[in-house]
């Protein structure tokens, strides 16, 4: 109806009234203010209409590092459930373990260079991951990658133990970077 209004009184060279202007100030601007209250119980007349979800917190990982970086994560995004969180950086965050990230099943982007990793079995189950940054860690087996078959872009630069993956073993992979001493593909 609105637009109609601003519409029709526009054509006709009128001139929109200071009511409308009002009306339509005061909308904005209570959408506005609710978005800025989402985290809050609202209320009418003494009665809860609306309750927010809360943060997701059905989660542990023994890494205190890894711990920090997912509750992190978890409260600037407003994760409510584990499959929303879809991009984890924890790049440099002091990260040696990985156990604990298997819930988050909807990940998809992962950034964990620069850390202390060894060990990529937690990593298994996440079989949505398309992006996985490991460069600068300490990882020396990458078979639990070959069985990640959404993985598309896979960067394991700066692991000077790895053992160097042969072609066949991540064929799905287009964008692979490997450590100076495996032959490039």
């Amino acid at each position: 109806m609105t637009d109609n209004y601003m519409t029709d009184n526009c054509r006709k060279g009128g001139k929109v009234s200071k009511k409308f202007l009002l009306a339509l100030g005061l909308a904005l601007g209570f959408g506005l203010g609710l978005s800025a209250c989402e985290h809050y119980d609202l209320k009418v007349n003494e009665r809860v209409v609306y309750t927010p979800r809360p943060l997701f917190s059905d989660f542990a990982a023994p890494d205190p590092a890894l711990q920090a970086c997912l509750e992190k994560a978890i409260a600037s995004l407003k994760v409510t459930s584990a499959t929303q969180l879809q991009e984890l950086d924890c790049s440099g965050a002091g990260v040696k373990e990985l156990t604990g990230l298997s819930v988050f099943t909807g990940l998809q982007r992962l950034h964990l260079a620069d850390n202390q990793i060894e060990s990529l079995a937690a990593l298994a189950p996440l079989s949505s991951l398309d992006t996985l940054d490991l460069r600068g860690n300490g990882i020396s087996d990458p078979l639990p990658l070959y069985d990640m078959l959404s993985l598309r872009n896979l960067d394991l630069r700066g692991n000077k133990a790895l053992r160097c993956p042969r072609p066949q073993d991540l064929l799905r992979v287009v964008d692979l970077n490997l450590p100076g001493h495996c032959a490039k593909r």
